[in-house]
């Protein structure tokens, strides 16, 4: 286990409302367009993170976490584990305040360094399905 009840009740109600989503396009079929939907109806602010920059659920996207020119607090990770922990260190570079890896997502050395970073994180969990059981509704 990756991150105990109250982690994610800490990230979901107290870390902010601005959550970049890696790996969120356009693509309705896809699991972050659906999960994203689920964090904008609980109050929070998506914004877009993928290669393409495309604009999703009328947030402008960016091609990267670099590229976003204001405080993101939450980085939710929607990319293959090979791939994740390069976005965890994005996100300790970014100043975000957690780190969010999705279901299926697991890479035990980016959680050690992004824990060491002072950074609270959950990995292989999803916002969408612990959201509605754990913080409040706005």
């Amino acid at each position: 286990m990756y991150a105990d009840d109250e982690t994610v009740r800490r990230i979901l109600q107290d870390s902010g409302d601005t959550w970049a989503v890696v790996g969120l396009s356009d693509n309705r079929s896809r699991a972050a367009y659906g999960v994203a939907e689920v964090l904008q109806r609980f109050g929070k602010r998506v914004v877009p993170v993928h290669p393409k920059a495309e604009q999703v659920h009328g947030e402008q996207g960016y091609a990267s976490l670099a590229d976003i020119p204001f405080a993101v607090d939450v980085v939710d990770v929607f990319v293959n584990s090979a791939l994740a922990g390069g976005v965890a260190d994005e996100a300790v570079a970014a100043g975000a305040k957690a780190v969010w890896f999705q279901l299926g997502v697991v890479d035990e050395a980016a959680y050690e360094r992004t824990r060491a970073a002072g950074l609270s994180m959950v990995m292989d969990r999803c916002p969408a399905i612990e959201i509605p059981r754990l913080a409040p509704r706005r």
